[in-house]
């Protein structure tokens, strides 16, 4: 069975968010994610990282360890060895394996799902960092195109994002990625 494979877009957009770290940070600037400011995000981030690449090195992840951890002394270096972390464990995954990712699913899934999921949270979450520290937040074309039908496929009903939102004509891809995840671009 053919499957896609985003190990490339996953790569482009964590490491994209890594960048967007690289400086002084307020850690208590409010983000677009309801209630969570700038240390909450890079909590959940650094141990969604974390968890994903247990999960493809077909490791157990309990539940409970997706709870954050209170950060480390310097959250955007532990930030940015989470992201490399689990962008190696997918490169070496075999994608057509099922893994377990305890607060995605209560079954098994395929690694390529899996994989899809981390890929359009980075590029959402690397989107929420942006606009919590009055960056810009650019991804190829291409990878947008790549990832706008993952965000397609998440269910409108989910609790990972808020409620879609129409996306009006000639909205840009990253823009319709956003809005059917719930956030609204600036």
């Amino acid at each position: 069975m053919a499957f896609p494979d985003y190990r490339a877009a996953d790569a482009i957009a964590v490491r994209a968010s890594v960048k967007l770290l690289d400086g002084p940070l307020d850690l208590t600037l409010p983000t677009p994610c309801a209630g969570w400011n700038l240390a909450d995000l890079l909590a959940h981030m650094t141990v969604q990282h974390l968890g994903f690449a247990a999960a493809a090195r077909g490791e157990s992840w309990p539940l409970a360890r997706w709870t954050p951890p209170p950060l480390a002394a310097d959250p955007a270096a532990a930030y940015a060895a989470a992201a490399e972390e689990v962008i190696a464990a997918f490169a070496a995954a075999d994608l057509s394996a099922d893994i377990e990712l305890a607060e995605i699913a209560p079954v098994p899934i395929p690694a390529w799902r899996g994989l899809g999921a981390h890929t359009i949270d980075y590029v959402v979450h690397g989107w929420d960092v942006a606009q919590t520290l009055g960056l810009t937040w650019e991804l190829p074309e291409e990878v947008l195109v790549e990832t706008l039908p993952i965000a397609e496929a998440v269910p409108a009903t989910t609790k990972a994002f808020a409620a879609p939102i129409a996306a009006p004509a000639g909205a840009s891809t990253m823009d319709r990625i956003l809005l059917r995840l719930g956030r609204v671009p600036r």
